[in-house]
């Protein structure tokens, strides 16, 4: 690869030879090819003489290329070589170009590869699926004062003979692997570097300036690495891995086989201005990307409808990482909150979609990068794993990456592989989660005889648009666990339920004991319980004898059964408010989400005060116990939650808060004193909140300054909260200024939909009024759908769903197509909550100000 440039473009000019085996004479050769104009093509079979191709036809509905040959091809062997000439494009995907700016000022642009799912064929033509498996010698020519990277070592490095300014750098031949995890990165950086204890070299490499910032993530990698060999038992395959922070990325990371390229975001960190929710999230996902190197690399999906095998997996197991490497995040309890329930709501919809999904065109693979494939995915291998037991399933693991190691599987292969290992029926158990949409809910009343209880239990599909309905009658094989008030962290009973109803027999349980199903909320599924059992519950989240895990998952199908209509939302509400003693940073961060989505819903009403008024009765009690300033002793997850609760509160406008961080704000920006890290989003989000222009000007000031990427998003996804029109607009306009990042530009316009009823309907009007720029910028990529249901995402009428459904009738986006359906249907379903329930929320408000009654 060398490239040329001129103004306006960049220009890369590759030579490609590919050493296959003709098995059929053939005078056509068909392969996958987008965005390239090709020079010249030959074939030369194995000791013959080659034959130069006389026609290339473009097909690029299907981004293919028909290379035809004057005679015909026989069978054997032979090289096929190809001249062609790509551009570095600014679409994030193929082989593009990445702008950033030198610690002196200077704009300039690294070259650097995305092709996962289908973009590798932007960058030469190729086979481009994923079970066409090849090794790569990769050989790039590039400025002398460049670093360049690949999937592995470096073997040769000489100066070009054409041009001094150039060297030719060469890679060791990689193993049999995909075209989608090939790359190659040309730019400039600096690195920091260690040894695994298995003695892989590992590079974390950074912007210039900023080698100290990889040095978490590079603590990470090396710790990662020896745990994944031990738990797969199998060694990294590679003698190198580097991890690489790009500047312009629309993912969070990419796992390319020994180069995993990353956001800036998600993988440097600076100890003085990194907040911890940061380190936390470059942890996770270091651990998601280097599971990959074994789960999705070394093993690879036989197709995209196996997508979530890579994808699940590596989201479940990346918590498992980061649980050994920083035990005090209790990151278990924060899978529940952020993948468990987050998958649970998608797939409640009539729109979702299974996990395994059939897939034809590659704008079909976009769309499966979702909250199925990934936490969906996850959660029900949390749930395998909880079946099975840590041991087996290691077993499993180990028999399935050695049998099909540099090869490819289907999620059949991996079930028969744990099937093997712990003697138990995984595929029959397994297709009802991964074959069918949907989850259950499961009904369950008690009833006392003696000195026992008898537990009714049914399963019915849970929807979120209210009872089910359906003809069919789906049904799950549903690992349950049941716990009581006797021991809350230990089974009473376990048992898989694979029918309809069950009556189950709880020995020695006193009528005053309460019983729990699901416990530590691994079962993906949704509990309701009959009122006396709820009932008895209650008591056991005030006084915290219910493990944290089972208070969040109580609470969070609470609010989904009220959403869908089955209870009444001021049940929940009086539930939340038992929440009064909680300690615990991921139980408040679930109900903080919660009131979130009540809040939006009600912006639609004229009281929408009253649930800002009820946000800070439930947040003051926790936010005075936690003060301003972190105290001795305090840990990552204190400084998580008092960043949460202050938010919440300054949000709301409770008046101590507000005044508080105006302080602080002003002694930040006059430089007095700095806010710690932890403190800005939430001081910032007040700021605005409750802010007028002069605020506004002071954070896109502070923006500007601001020399991480981190700071720079923190404050673009808060710019939102800003409530008066003319500003809004100001927010909306910089969303698409060259001051923000492209991958960014989405939290900005979705922090001003996400920010007030004001701000909603701005939002959806400027996507409409800027969608053919907005699209050209992310088409076919996850960022369109990501817009779209951030926009659209909280409203709560049918006229609007209609709007909605029709804007994107006469401006189609292929990827985004399933994300438009959900978005509608989400519409419908809170204009329905909102009819069913506004007026009953409204009055228990109104109660709640009410003085007691003189008796």
């Amino acid at each position: 690869v060398s490239w040329t440039r001129s103004r306006e473009h960049c220009f890369f000019l590759m030579l490609i030879k590919f050493l296959f085996q003709v098995k059929q004479a053939t005078n056509q050769i068909v392969m996958n090819c987008a965005d390239i104009d090709i020079i010249t093509a030959s074939y030369a079979p194995e000791g013959d003489e080659e034959v130069h191709a006389t026609g290339f036809n473009y097909q690029n509905e299907d981004e293919k290329v028909t290379l035809s040959f004057p005679s015909t091809l026989q069978k054997g062997t032979g090289t096929l070589k190809i001249d062609f000439v790509g551009e570095l494009n600014d679409k994030m995907k193929g082989f593009y170009r990445s702008k950033y700016t030198t610690p002196t000022g200077d704009t300039r642009y690294a070259a650097v590869t995305q092709f996962e799912a289908t973009d590798a064929r932007r960058a030469f033509p190729c086979w481009d699926e994923p079970a066409i498996k090849a090794t790569f010698d990769i050989s790039l020519v590039v400025p002398k004062d460049r670093v360049a990277l690949s999937n592995m070592n470096v073997i040769d490095r000489k100066p070009y003979p054409d041009d001094e300014n150039l060297v030719e750098v060469k890679f060791a031949r990689t193993p049999i692997m995909s075209t989608y995890l090939v790359a190659f990165v040309v730019g400039e950086y600096d690195f920091v570097e260690a040894r695994s204890l298995d003695g892989v070299l590992v590079r974390v490499y950074t912007p210039v300036g900023k080698a100290e910032q990889g040095k978490f993530a590079l603590e990470v990698a090396a710790k990662t690495l020896p745990f994944y060999k031990d738990y797969f038992n199998v060694p990294y395959p590679l003698p190198k891995i580097d991890l690489i922070a790009i500047a312009d990325f629309a993912a969070g990371a990419m796992e390319n086989w020994g180069l995993v390229t990353y956001r800036e975001t998600a993988l440097l960190i600076d100890p003085k201005n990194s907040c911890s929710s940061s380190r936390q999230w470059v942890a996770l996902v270091v651990g998601h990307e280097l599971a990959h190197q074994w789960f999705g690399n070394l093993v690879t999906m036989e197709w995209w409808t196996h997508l979530w095998l890579n994808e699940g997996f590596a989201s479940w197991i990346e918590y498992l990482c980061v649980d050994h490497c920083f035990p005090e995040y209790d990151i278990w309890t924060q899978f529940v909150s952020a993948d468990y329930t987050r998958a649970q709501e998608l797939d409640a919809l009539d729109n979702s979609h299974p996990i395994e999904v059939s897939v034809g065109h590659p704008s079909e693979v976009d769309e499966i990068f979702d909250a199925i494939s990934y936490s969906k995915g996850a959660s029900v291998i949390r749930m395998l794993h909880d079946y099975i037991g840590d041991e087996d399933f290691r077993k499993g693991m180990n028999l399935y990456l050695t049998k099909f190691q540099q090869k490819n599987a289907a999620t059949e292969d991996l079930w028969e592989s744990l099937e093997k290992a712990s003697g138990k029926p995984i595929a029959a158990v397994m297709n009802t989660w991964t074959k069918q949409m949907g989850f259950p809910l499961i009904y369950v009343e008690a009833e006392q005889q003696e000195d026992d209880k008898v537990l009714k239990l049914v399963q019915k599909k849970f929807c979120a648009s209210g009872p089910y309905t359906g003809e069919d009658f789906p049904m799950w094989m549903v690992p349950i666990s049941i716990c009581t008030s006797d021991d809350p962290t230990c089974a009473k009973m376990q048992i898989l339920m694979d029918k309809p109803e069950l009556t189950l027999v709880l020995k020695d349980i006193k009528p005053d004991q309460w019983v729990k199903l699901n416990l530590g909320t691994v079962g993906f599924y949704r509990t309701q319980y009959s009122p006396d059992m709820l009932e008895s519950l209650i008591p056991a989240i005030r006084d915290l004898s219910l493990p944290p895990v089972d208070r969040l998952g109580l609470q969070n199908d609470l609010f989904s059964l009220a959403r869908a209509g089955i209870i009444s939302t001021v049940e929940v509400l009086k539930v939340m408010e038992a929440f009064v003693n909680e300690p615990n940073y991921t139980v408040w961060s679930d109900l903080s989400c919660n009131l979130g989505i009540l809040s939006t819903l009600l912006s639609h009403t004229d009281f929408y005060e009253e649930i800002q008024v009820f946000v800070k009765d439930v947040f003051s009690p926790i936010g005075e116990r936690l003060g301003w300033d972190p105290k001795p002793g305090e840990g990552h997850l204190d400084a998580l939650l008092r960043g949460l609760v202050l938010g919440k509160l300054g949000k709301a406008g409770h008046k101590a808060t507000l005044e508080e961080a105006r302080r602080r704000f002003k002694d930040h920006v006059e430089g007095k004193h700095m806010l710690s890290a932890d403190l800005r989003s939430p001081v910032y989000v007040t700021i605005l909140k409750h802010g007028d222009s002069t605020a506004l000007d002071t954070m896109l000031k502070l923006h500007k300054q601001a020399d991480m990427q981190e700071e720079k998003n923190r404050i673009e996804r808060v710019l939102g909260a800003i409530s008066q029109p003319e500003l809004i607009q100001k927010v909306l306009t910089f969303a698409l200024s060259e001051e923000v990042r492209p991958q960014d530009t989405v939290s900005v316009i979705g922090g001003v939909a996400g920010g007030s009823k004001q701000g909603r309907k701005a939002a959806w009007k400027f996507v409409r009024d800027n969608w053919e720029e907005l699209y050209n910028r992310y088409q076919g990529g996850f960022l369109i759908s990501r817009l779209i249901k951030l926009t659209v995402d909280g409203f709560a009428n049918d006229k609007m769903a209609s709007e909605v459904k029709a804007f994107f009738e006469s401006h189609p986006a292929p990827s985004a197509e399933r994300t438009v359906q959900q978005c509608c249907e989400n519409i419908l379903l809170n204009a329905a909550w909102l009819k069913r329930d506004a007026e009953n929320i409204h009055q228990y408000f109104l109660q709640r100000k009410a003085p007691p009654a003189m008796v």
